[in-house]
């Protein structure tokens, strides 16, 4: 029963899965700059693949606490320096 707990202690949590995704599907396409609308489409592919399956209670907390952890987008940084950011941001959610 301990190994099982620690097991679910030290997995990620759903919004940082999230946020893991949608950084390795901004990483597609590392150098080009990023525009929010892409971080929009790279943010819901994320929240299909972790939290599209889970009761929408779960699933709207996960994205809730996803998108309040997301940087503001700036029109200079890339896809790979943002998702760079989210991997770090993903470690505190």
């Amino acid at each position: 029963m301990d190994k099982i707990l620690r097991q679910v202690q030290e997995q990620p949590s759903y919004a940082a899965q999230v946020l893991l995704t949608t950084a390795a599907v901004l990483r597609i396409q590392a150098g080009r700059p990023l525009h929010p609308r892409i971080l929009d489409i790279a943010l819901g592919f994320g929240a299909d693949a972790i939290v599209g399956t889970l009761p929408m209670p779960v699933a709207v907390d996960a994205m809730d606490r996803a998108r309040a952890a997301l940087p503001p987008v700036d029109d200079t940084v890339t896809h790979g320096e943002y998702a760079l950011l989210l991997d770090a941001i993903a470690k505190t959610v």
